[in-house]
């Protein structure tokens, strides 16, 4: 059970809610420890002098911002003290935005906001408040001596609450060279029907379960080996290095074919069809901006509606590739 690692109240207006913080993500990472492999003891790190390579005691230590010349400002933890943040035990809302105002580079380290046994329905209000005007508090605070941008958000009937990184702290990417290759980039209709047919055909529901940390399973799994006294240790393959794209219409043409064939080996492949196997009712369909016709398609899910928008833009494409083919012949007959 994940503990709380800070306790105060939310603050907005003249309104004041007692919470606790819990961390909403716990990292499960392996660790190592260094080890002396001569005597299978633990290796210790000495602070050691760069001038004459002597051991320096703890208090003879103190922090320096290095100059661009290369010089040292000393700064002594007395100074760094009388600069830190006002100790408050409040998270300051200033101001509500649209979520969708938020582009997520912003965002750090997630926590949940749990409210205090006396103060769950001034905390529900809030949260039900939040919901349904569809906005997010923007906020600051003061954890461990440090002040602290963050984002109030409701989430399934509770809060959570982001930390957030300043703009400052953005890498720009028109600093990015690469990204100016991307100027004046053409691509034809026939391209953007076969990619946007790809997506459709990998397009599902976001289910986070389905993902795993394959490389630290891999990792425990070898410790394991090791710890058991295993000699015959299994080492998975080095993975191939991806080919260059050459052609990109045969590669999307590929890919394309390869997610059909994909979902029809998938357990429930009888359940939804393909999307060149969809079956349409004999009744007619409306054209586009007329009245819905009586008949519809016989398709009984959202995967199969998508499969169905896929082939109709691989359809699309052809049709598309077809034109662009005829449209010379038009023009030697004018000439």
């Amino acid at each position: 059970m994940p503990r709380a690692t800070w306790s105060g109240a939310i603050s907005f207006g003249l309104v004041n809610i007692p919470i606790k913080l819990y961390t909403a993500v716990s990292r499960k990472n392996v660790t190592f420890n260094q080890i002396d492999t001569r005597t299978n003891s633990r290796v210790k790190q000495k602070r050691i002098s760069e001038a004459d390579g002597t051991e320096v005691p703890y208090d003879a230590m103190a922090k320096g911002y290095q100059l661009p010349g290369g010089q040292y400002v000393i700064v002594t933890e007395d100074e760094l003290a009388a600069l830190d943040p006002e100790a408050s035990r409040t998270v300051e809302i200033e101001e509500f935005v649209d979520l969708a105002d938020i582009d997520p580079v912003f965002y750090d380290t997630a926590y949940v906001v749990a409210p205090d046994k006396a103060t769950v329905k001034p905390y529900a209000l809030l949260t039900r408040a939040m919901e349904d005007s569809g906005k997010v508090g923007i906020a600051r605070f003061v954890m461990r001596t440090k002040q602290y941008l963050a984002a109030v958000r409701p989430v399934d009937g509770m809060l959570m609450m982001s930390t957030m990184v300043y703009a400052d702290e953005v890498n720009d990417p028109a600093e990015i060279g690469e990204l100016a290759n991307l100027d004046g980039v053409e691509v034809s209709e026939r391209e953007l029907a076969m990619a946007t047919a790809l997506i459709e055909s990998l397009s599902t529901t976001w289910e986070p379960e389905k993902f795993a940390d394959t490389h630290r399973e891999r990792v425990l799994s070898l410790i394991e080996q090791k710890a058991s006294g295993a000699d015959d240790i299994t080492v998975a393959p080095a993975a191939e290095s991806p080919e260059k794209v050459v052609d990109l219409m045969a590669a999307l043409e590929a890919s394309v074919a390869a997610a059909k064939d994909a979902r029809k080996r998938h357990p429930t492949a009888r359940a939804v069809p393909a999307a060149d196997e969809v079956e349409v009712a004999e009744e007619p369909v409306a054209a586009a901006g007329g009245a819905p016709a009586k008949g519809r398609a016989k398709v009984g899910s959202t995967k199969a509606a998508k499969a169905t928008r896929a082939a109709k833009a691989t359809a699309d494409a052809d049709e598309a590739d077809e034109t662009a083919a005829r449209k010379p012949a038009r023009r030697k007959r004018s000439a």
